[in-house]
């Protein structure tokens, strides 16, 4: 690690979250190539969905802007007396430019101004000499704003389609000194639908996966017909994912004669009480109690353990922008059953690494499943192909060495 660090403040929004492990690994990379990242958060998650090792760790690290306290309100009002009048005007002229916002959403829009006084203050407190907001959804409003207010540069990572992150991007964008898509894709889309207020650098920079951590113990066992057929998958509870298809998916295999178990990692965003129970009541229904598993927001080590023990994992995502969650059961040489839909066709070659099928589909799901089961030797050779495309594709230090490079190019 270099002897001299430089700090930034690394902008995760509700911050430890269940599917946060790629940003603490992220951290790890970014330490190792000279980057010293310093956890900001919008708030706090729901107790309930804290599920990691590390989280105490990181949540006691982490300056987190809302609910302010009151030390923190006499900050940021420092930090908007300190830009006033210029950087107040800049704020403002912004929230005029933003578009897709009715009268309310601006007075919204100015409420993060507060907040972004607050971040700046920080920064100037703490030494940071960069933003990274890892979302172009309010975590960059408040990043552009402590831009506007301050002159401090920032950055933003797309993770997924512009629509899911709210409206004002092209402003989000046009301040911004690097932005980072983590697809080919997404990258067409921006340049699309952005055009003429894009950031001055654009790079594409899959997440990635530590394939130290995520490596078998044990090698590959494939299905042969005895015992449980071993199906896993790792997702938030939320309609997206597609859990409803792939329990379907499980009931048509099991009205085969296979012998078709399921686990699903993950909670819903409120810790258990909005679409976990829309799952559970479909599991009852199906009468699938003794083989569904919803195990709830669980760590970084019980993944790892779920996927080793398995026979395949699925995910049947409605569009998965492109699936950390995939990457991780690759690298663990397990053979990986999909849906085509969004960004998971630039991860998985249908037929050599993976296969794919089409998003709400449980038919489908079933057929590919029960086409892994029925033959070993593919489900092998699936495995092994995973875990070599990760190797050389999406290890978890390409989006760090990006970031790394851009911040300290300014010093």
């Amino acid at each position: 690690m270099p002897s001299a660090l430089t700090s930034i403040a690394y902008f995760v929004p509700e911050f430890p979250g269940q599917t946060h492990i790629f940003f603490w690994r992220e951290r790890q990379a970014l330490r190792r190539l000279g980057i010293e990242p310093k956890w900001v958060s919008t708030r706090k998650p729901p107790r309930a969905i804290v599920s990691h090792s590390w989280a105490a760790e990181a949540m006691a690290e982490t300056e987190y802007l809302f609910p302010p306290r009151a030390d923190q309100v006499a900050s940021l009002l420092r930090g908007l007396v300190r830009a006033a009048p210029a950087g107040l005007a800049r704020c403002l002229q912004s929230v005029a430019r933003a578009e897709g916002l009715d009268a309310r959403g601006r007075a919204r829009l100015l409420t993060l101004v507060a907040m972004g006084a607050r971040l700046a203050e920080l920064a100037r407190e703490r030494g940071w000499s960069h933003v990274h907001a890892h979302s172009c959804a309010d975590a960059a409003n408040v990043a552009m704003f402590a831009h506007l207010l301050s002159g401090i540069t920032y950055s933003i990572t797309l993770h997924g389609p512009l629509r899911d992150y709210g409206p004002n991007q092209r402003e989000k964008w046009r301040h911004a000194s690097l932005a980072i898509v983590i697809t080919r894709r997404l990258y067409h889309e921006v340049q699309e639908e952005l055009r003429g207020s894009l950031p001055p650098e654009l790079e594409i920079a899959p997440m990635g996966v530590d394939t130290e951590r995520f490596n078998r113990r044990n090698v590959y066992e494939a299905w042969h017909g005895q015992g449980p057929l071993r199906v896993f998958t790792c997702g938030r509870l939320n309609l997206c994912k597609g859990h409803d298809h792939l329990i379907e998916a499980i009931s048509i295999l099991r009205a085969r004669g296979l012998d078709a178990t399921l686990e699903i990692a993950g909670e819903d965003e409120a810790g258990g009480t909005t679409y976990r129970k829309t799952l559970e009541a479909q599991i009852a229904q199906a009468k699938l109690g003794a083989s569904v598993s919803l195990l709830g927001a669980v760590s970084e080590e019980r993944v790892r353990t779920g996927l080793e023990t398995s026979h395949v994992f699925v995910l049947a995502s409605l569009a998965e922008p492109l699936g950390v969650a995939i990457m991780e059961a690759m690298a663990m040489e397990i053979p990986v059953v999909a849906t085509d839909a969004g960004g998971v066709p630039e991860l998985i070659d249908h037929g050599r690494d993976g296969i794919l099928v089409p998003p709400s589909n449980p038919t489908k799901l079933a057929d590919a499943i029960e086409s892994l089961a029925r033959d070993p030797d593919a489900a092998r050779r699936f495995a092994a192909a995973g875990r070599s495309k990760v190797e050389t594709q999406f290890h978890s230090d390409r989006s760090a060495e990006v970031l790394a490079r851009h911040v300290l190019a300014k010093r």
